[in-house]
């Protein structure tokens, strides 16, 4: 199945603003971050297990384990501060 990822803040310099990326039916948003590592370069670099990225499903925060659909629009970005 496919799904939109967008990308926001420092991640949208580094990765560009989206992307079409097709998953296996029943994915989840951790499956969709891993398969993104696994392409290494800037993806690995960008969305390490190390580092903080936030994660929206349909522009609603999301934990990873939340199962992704035809369809979906996935958001990562860096947490935000405020002042």
């Amino acid at each position: 199945m496919r799904v939109q990822v967008r990308y926001f803040a420092s991640l949208r310099e580094a990765l560009g603003p989206m992307e079409t990326v097709e998953v296996p039916a029943g994915s989840t948003l951790a499956a969709l971050r891993d398969s993104l590592l696994a392409r290494g370069g800037e993806h690995a670099r960008c969305l390490a297990r190390g580092r903080a990225v936030r994660c929206a499903l349909d522009q609603v925060m999301a934990n990873e384990s939340a199962a992704l659909h035809e369809g979906a629009e996935v958001a990562f970005f860096p947490p935000v501060t405020g002042g």
